[in-house]
């Protein structure tokens, strides 16, 4: 089964510009309520560019404990797993704990050791965004005009 070929976002006429992604995203949103055909449309993005937060300092006891915390999780999905093909009852506790601790040990360690590792090279942590400064709405040729006048309707109630 083939899917079905998306066409290129590219070369489509613009029917509303926003300075934001929500507005553009609220503009297509008004489009699906009015029962148009959304498919024909695309958001697209221009000037992007990538934006770190950096949120703070990255210590080898934080990183203990954030490897910590994923393998806590990670035992926890072992431990239900586990827990469900136990036949005694009484054993399903302790194994359930036991996997969320032993879990919690192993990431302890390599968070540690995958930090100690880098060297101070990234001491810290951050998050990463792409973002745009702003966002065209695209239709297709043939439902472009519809659109523009349906985003006028939009405009005017919001204004």
């Amino acid at each position: 089964m083939s899917m079905p070929s998306i066409p290129p976002a590219t070369g489509r006429p613009v029917v509303g510009s926003y300075d934001d992604y929500a507005s553009a995203q609220r503009a297509v949103d008004f489009l699906s309520d009015a029962g148009f055909p959304v498919e024909r449309t695309a958001i697209i993005g221009s000037d992007l560019k990538m934006v770190e937060t950096v949120l703070g300092r990255l210590t080898t006891s934080r990183a203990a404990m954030a490897g910590a915390g994923s393998g806590a999780w990670f035992g926890l999905l072992v431990g239900l797993l586990l827990t469900l093909f136990t036949i005694e009852r009484g054993a399903a506790v302790p194994l359930f704990l036991g996997a969320i601790v032993i879990g919690a040990v192993f990431g302890a360690v390599f968070g540690f050791i995958a930090h100690a590792l880098t060297r101070g090279r990234r001491d810290f942590t951050s998050r990463s965004q792409i973002v745009a400064s702003s966002y065209d709405v695209v239709a297709d040729a043939e439902v472009a005009e519809d659109a523009r006048n349906r985003l006028i309707h939009l405009n005017w109630r919001e204004g």
